[in-house]
């Protein structure tokens, strides 16, 4: 892109080192989008040779190299020198994908001293770290050791109960467990210190050893969270490592201690700045000395913020984990979930949390099932879009699949393998095949369904009466003249612990992100099982305008993490400002941080007429917006690319015609008399409205280069196809329409979502129609009774 401006007001950075990319975000004072730059592992880093930023080998091992990380910050910082006045950066914020560092002995105990002559990756080579490739999010083969370590603290509940989660493959004393058990005994004793890869990215800013949030140290399994007050680190009772299962990961009492002095400590106030960003990289790249470093996080927690989710939101990111995050009011750690310190809040406010769902078999169950069905998303989508719910017409014989591949956290964490069940009765494939991309998303979206009634019971989210739905309607509820509850009554006779007729307690919004969003039938799905309003940050929906097949966003498009970590830096920079001038944060109208956020950008919003948020930087700043209130439409900022404007096109897919004339029904006739309006569980004319391929295929025919599974492009895009009437072979196109915006209110619009769903009431009870089969077919996997 051409350089900015190299005078004017101040900017703010984020950055996010993500799997497949490192990348960054820059704001200005009023958060309006300046900057966007990015480095792309497998394309400008090609002597690594990894796909999607990782290496991948048979079985459950993704790793990634270090030292290729090293060398994207040296590019990324090139970028921004060349087109941006680094000058104007007041500060950095960032964050990391779940990985670990593992640090030689011989740069401790201080960080390397640098020459700010020579860029980062000839000091640091390869042999600084003592395990060149790291095992990254995906990465499962640590699972093993992680219910190891889970049965000698007393199982799921016990273990909850002492380190807030329970087991998972990505918990660091699971993976510090397995390098100690698994791996040659030189990686372990050549290492003098670990840190989480968001540490590793600050302390590289900061030029010395950044601790660890306590947000993230709260993930490791090793750390005892005090949830009484407030307070600053130092203080009594505000948390400790856990010296008995650091024993346990170490294998004795005085590696334990090793291990301590490895992750260093923990910084438990999280609303303050770090440090001043290192000499090293203002002589080198001209930044200023007084650059503000603000605490870096976890990726899908900087997601989180950039979102700004109210209490009552569910944010839910599709990827190669799936993830549900909400607001919580209180500290309840249990096996049902995971949860952790905010990761943006003052010492000052009241403790506060977020809940997580998540679930590793998504992107690679999906991406299989669209290759063993359908060999692309385009058809994928349209067979979502055009099979009703429960995968049948019939109310008694639905259709349910488990697609478990990879070892999952509790319940399924003892569970793997592909499950179907016609009429309750285990069958190796579905009478139906073109059932199988529907009951997959189902079953993935009931997972959580069923997983947030049984957290919301516990209490942690707080009170239900700040859950308001807005203007989705109550369920009217039954009265009973015994003064007993009707809905425990209609639970009770389902053999469930909720009533699954019920929504009000359910998500007032679901917040989505990720590829698998940007297909209309995903996102009315959701909508559905969850009878809630859908909402997408308008920077993916027109984004998904140009790539809408993969989790990272288009060229010119910021990564919602990144964004996130500059949103957080603008934050941190107004809080040291107002104290600096000798006022309280809170005395200049600075809240916590979702309202601070709100408050700039509505204020921007009044100051621009009602101008959206730009989208992108492929366009000045002024030009036609992009996802705004109202619009009804998705369109990236000002005049659209050549790529943005071509509509892709794609043939319709052999194998899917073959699969409807085997079933008897060809596309032709599936709405005429095939599945009815009352089968579908909504007006047809809604459906095809929202939902971009119902008879008409969406898809992507442009080139994405070498990807994972995660992020698998078509694989025969435009290959011929039958269409036409039976016996008829017509080549027949059809346009890609991923996801677009619906007409939005100014309160969403103003803080950069659009909506892409509506909630549909009449949707909802089918589905809550098949929850209690599906809990009890779960149930069963769980017990291994089948």
């Amino acid at each position: 892109m051409a350089p900015g401006p190299k005078t004017g007001p101040a900017l703010f950075l984020g950055l996010e080192l993500a799997t497949d990319q490192l990348r960054a975000s820059i704001v200005d004072e009023s958060l309006e989008l300046v900057g966007v730059e990015c480095v792309d592992f497998d394309t400008e880093l090609p002597e690594y040779q990894t796909q999607g930023g990782i290496f991948t080998t048979p079985g459950d091992a993704y790793t990634t190299p270090v030292d290729m990380w090293v060398k994207a910050l040296d590019f990324l910082l090139e970028k921004l020198t060349r087109n941006h006045d680094l000058t104007r950066i007041k500060s950095i914020g960032g964050c990391a994908q779940h990985a670990l560092v593992w640090w030689k002995s011989t740069p401790i105990p201080s960080f390397p001293a640098l020459d700010p002559r020579l860029p980062f990756h000839s000091q640091l080579p390869p042999n600084t770290f003592s395990l060149p490739n790291t095992p990254v999010a995906q990465d499962t083969s640590a699972h093993t050791h992680a219910l190891a370590l889970e049965a000698l603290l007393g199982g799921p509940d016990l273990m909850a109960a002492r380190v807030g989660t329970c087991a998972n493959a990505s918990l660091l004393a699971a993976q510090l467990l397995r390098v100690r058990e698994s791996w040659t005994s030189d990686v372990w004793s050549r290492t003098g210190k670990i840190q989480l890869a968001s540490q590793f990215l600050a302390s590289m800013v900061v030029g010395e050893w950044v601790n660890m949030g306590e947000s993230e140290a709260c993930a490791t399994g090793m750390w005892v969270h005090a949830s009484a007050g407030a307070g600053t680190q130092g203080a009594p009772g505000l948390g400790r490592w856990d010296e008995g299962v650091l024993e346990i990961v170490g294998g004795s009492r005085e590696e334990g201690r090793r291990i301590r002095t490895w992750l260093g400590d923990v910084e438990v106030a999280s609303g303050r700045k770090v440090a001043h960003i290192s000499r090293y990289l203002c002589e080198r790249y001209g930044f200023e000395s007084d650059t503000i470093v603000t605490p870096f996080t976890s990726d899908y927690l900087s997601s989180y913020l950039s979102l700004c989710p109210s209490p009552g939101d569910a944010v839910l990111s599709f990827g190669p984990m799936d993830t549900l995050l909400t607001p919580a009011q209180h500290y309840l750690p249990t096996r049902l979930y995971s949860l952790f310190p905010h990761p943006a809040q003052d010492a000052s406010e009241k403790r506060r949390y977020i809940a997580m769902l998540s679930s590793r078999n998504a992107d690679v169950p999906r991406a299989l099932v669209r290759d063993m069905y359908t060999k692309s998303w385009s058809a994928f989508d349209r067979l979502v879009a055009i099979v009703p719910p429960g995968g049948s017409i019939g109310l008694d014989d639905k259709l349910f699949s488990f697609w478990l591949l990879q070892g999952d956290s509790y319940p399924l964490s003892h569970v793997k393998g592909i499950y179907r069940f016609e009429t309750g009765i285990k069958v190796n494939e579905f009478r139906d095949l073109r059932a199988n991309p529907r009951c997959l998303l189902e079953s993935q979206v009931l997972s959580f369904r069923f997983r947030w009634s049984k957290m919301i019971a516990t209490g942690v989210l707080g009170s239900n009466n700040n859950r308001s739905r807005g203007n989705v309607a109550q369920t009217p509820g039954p009265t009973s003249p015994q003064g007993q509850n009707p809905r425990s009554n209609i639970a009770s006779s389902l053999g469930l612990s909720f009533d699954p007729y019920d929504y009000s307690p359910l998500p007032a919004r679901i917040l989505v992100t990720g590829a698998a969003a940007n297909f209309p039938s995903v996102a009315n799905l959701a909508g559905d099982v969850f009878n809630a309003p859908v909402f997408m940050p308008s920077t993916q929906v027109d984004s998904a305008q140009v790539v809408p097949h993969r989790n990272a966003p288009a060229a010119g498009f910021p990564g919602r993490a990144s964004l996130g970590g500059a949103y957080f830096a603008r934050w941190i920079w107004g809080k040291e400002r107002s104290s600096a001038i000798g006022g309280s944060s809170t005395g200049r109208g600075l809240g916590g941080f979702e309202e601070e956020i709100r408050r700039l950008h509505g204020k921007r919003w009044v100051a621009s007429s009602g101008t959206p948020l730009r989208t992108n930087v492929n366009t000045p700043v002024g030009g036609n917006g992009g996802s705004g209130a109202n619009s009804g439409t998705s369109t990236p900022y000002g005049h659209r690319s050549g790529l943005g404007s071509t509509v892709f096109v794609e043939e319709e897919e052999e194998e899917v015609e073959e699969m409807e004339r085997a079933s008897g029904i060809l596309a032709s006739s599936v709405f005429a008399g095939g599945f009815a309006d009352r089968d579908l569980g909504r007006d047809i004319s809604r459906m095809r409205t929202l939902t971009g391929s119902t008879l008409d295929t969406v898809t992507s025919s442009g080139s994405m280069g070498p990807s994972t599974t995660f992020t698998t492009p078509d694989l025969n895009s435009g290959a011929g196809s039958p269409g036409g009437g039976v016996g008829a072979v017509v080549p027949q196109t059809t346009t890609l329409t991923p996801v677009t915006a619906l007409p939005t209110s100014d309160a969403e619009a103003q803080i950069g979502l659009a909506k892409v769903a509506e909630a549909d009431v009449d949707a909802f009870m089918t589905y809550a129609a098949i929850v209690p089969e599906y809990c009890r077919l779960e149930g069963m996997l769980c017990k291994s009774l089948v």
